[in-house]
């Protein structure tokens, strides 16, 4: 075997192993829907817990410690956004909720309870697990490799200094909690400032995946980003998206 093929077949095994580590917690009290789901996703050789109503998940989430959440909103015994609130104090899980189309987008993400992502009923599973791969490839990236001797990155704005390394937003002596999605979003709006980024673009640069037919998170998550550095730095491009300020107008 020559050293090309050894290096393959060492990448290959090396992804199988992450791949086994992945926890992934399913929740939906539909269990054909969970079934379904933690069918395709085991196909990717990813552990799956399931829970059917809202404490359950929860006491599964603090057991397990899971990489990744996929949580309906309507479930028994506490809903998905209690869930997903108590979650939040306790973890940095990346959280994909399900929910039918009648409900309200911003109601389900919720400005204060930070779900990364949303999935409408019915949904493809293969969406949805292309979904989990983007997001599990953002959470890798998200915590490489420490290299000590690599120069120190942060974007200073004003009083808004964004520290790439750390993942830390500073306005002033302030230090705002982001979620991963929150950071990820201004560090993408940041690191183009003075360019206007299209929301389709956004969700390919921030949520890794191609353009599904829904955008409005991008826009719910805009507004909460916007909320915790202040409206001005991040101006609205009617009719195609976004653009970060150099400084706020």
């Amino acid at each position: 075997m020559n050293t090309m093929e050894e290096e393959t077949r060492s990448r290959a095994k090396t992804q199988e192993t992450a791949m086994a580590d992945v926890k992934i917690l399913v929740v939906d009290d539909e269990r054909n829907i969970v079934d379904l789901v933690t069918a395709y996703l085991k196909k990717e050789d990813y552990q799956v817990l399931s829970a059917f109503d809202g404490e359950s998940a929860l006491q599964l989430a603090r057991q397990h410690q899971p990489d990744l959440v996929i949580l309906d909103i309507m479930l028994p015994r506490m809903d998905g956004l209690e869930v997903l609130s108590r979650l939040r104090r306790e973890s940095d899980a990346y959280v994909i909720m399900l929910t039918a189309k009648t409900e309200e987008i911003d109601r389900v993400i919720g400005l204060s309870v930070g779900a990364d992502d949303y999935v409408t009923k019915p949904f493809s599973p293969r969406e949805l697990t292309a979904r989990v791969r983007a997001a599990l490839r953002r959470l890798r990236k998200a915590n490489p490799p420490v290299d000590e001797n690599a120069p120190h990155q942060v974007l200073q704005f004003g009083a808004l200094r964004i520290d790439l390394d750390s993942r830390k937003v500073f306005i002033g002596e302030l230090e705002p909690e982001f979620t991963m999605t929150e950071f990820d979003l201004l560090a993408v709006l940041a690191q183009n400032r003075g360019r206007v980024l299209s929301r389709e673009q956004l969700l390919e640069k921030v949520w890794g995946y191609n353009y599904f037919g829904e955008t409005r998170v991008v826009d719910v998550h805009v507004g909460h980003v916007r909320q915790k550095i202040g409206g001005d730095y991040i101006s609205t491009v009617r009719g195609i998206g976004y653009r970060f300020e150099s400084s706020p107008q």
